[in-house]
């Protein structure tokens, strides 16, 4: 007598791309949940941006021209967009000390025990801080409407600016991740992470005119990605001031473009670095 046997299905490997894309956002989640735990974390970093607002409007506001105009309405608008891309960038610092602080603890490790994708653990890690970066703006653009910022675009346009900000934003997180995974500590990596976005974001168009500024300083102005990006929002935000004269660089002259070209290149490229660290470092 034969007896038939049945044959065991073999599931079929999954897709790399979905399994990254599961593994990212159950590390998102992981990171989210952790954040959700300690709201200190989101309000100090609410303080300083909400602190440069009020600084900024009252203190400079009434001695800064901008355009023809040096009315404090005039500046708090230009302003804004500057304020806004500077509170994105700053998210940088906190990425790289995450990650760090992962590193130091071992955590890294016991991930890759598991089977997940390589990369999920980083882009997890940036997506979290893109929903926390998201938070961020909503509260300051708040608080901006208080001291009396307001937009002159339609409504589409005011989610475009709002969106270039948060691609930035993303795009320096994976220059936090690659920080944070060449550092010791998470307070190397906080100091890592701040020390050069100071020259990046004050030798810009976010304060002041780059049109004032003396020549050498204002090319570098001109093509620094964080100038792009505050130039998009101001004309997406209506925000120019009157008598404004936008610079002859090409950035300036196309800045929403100049602002994704930015983005998406400082992604590849960071993105690439911080996986093949990352694959070392655990490995």
């Amino acid at each position: 007598m034969s007896a038939a046997t049945d044959a065991v299905p073999v599931a079929a490997p999954a897709n790399p791309v979905v399994q990254s894309v599961r593994d990212s956002l159950v590390v998102a989640q992981r990171n989210l949940i952790r954040m959700a735990r300690i709201p200190e974390m989101l309000i100090f970093g609410l303080i300083q941006p909400i602190m440069f607002v009020v600084l900024f409007t009252y203190v400079f506001g009434g001695s800064i021209q901008v355009g023809s105009s040096s009315t404090t309405q005039a500046y708090r608008e230009f302003l804004m967009a500057g304020i806004f891309a500077q509170t994105v960038t700053f998210a940088t610092a906190g990425a790289g000390a995450g990650i760090a602080d992962d590193m130091h603890k071992g955590l890294i490790d016991r991930f890759r025990s598991l089977p997940m994708a390589r990369g999920a653990v980083l882009t997890g890690r940036t997506i979290a801080d893109l929903v926390q970066t998201a938070l961020t703006l909503v509260v300051l653009a708040v608080v901006a409407l208080i001291v009396g910022w307001r937009t002159h675009e339609n409504f589409g346009k005011v989610l475009a600016g709002f969106g270039l900000l948060l691609l930035l934003g993303y795009a320096f997180s994976w220059i936090g991740a690659l920080i944070g995974l060449s550092v010791r500590t998470p307070e190397a990596a906080t100091s890592g992470g701040l020390i050069w976005l100071f020259p990046l974001t004050f030798i810009s168009n976010a304060f002041v005119d780059a049109n004032k500024l003396p020549s050498f300083l204002r090319h570098i102005a001109e093509w620094n990605p964080f100038s792009a990006t505050v130039q998009a929002c101001r004309e997406l935000f209506g925000n120019l001031p009157p008598g404004f004269r936008t610079p002859d660089a090409w950035p300036m002259q196309h800045p929403v473009w100049a602002s994704l070209i930015w983005s998406v290149v400082i992604i590849l490229i960071f993105r690439t670095l911080a996986v093949r660290k990352y694959r070392r470092a655990a490995g």
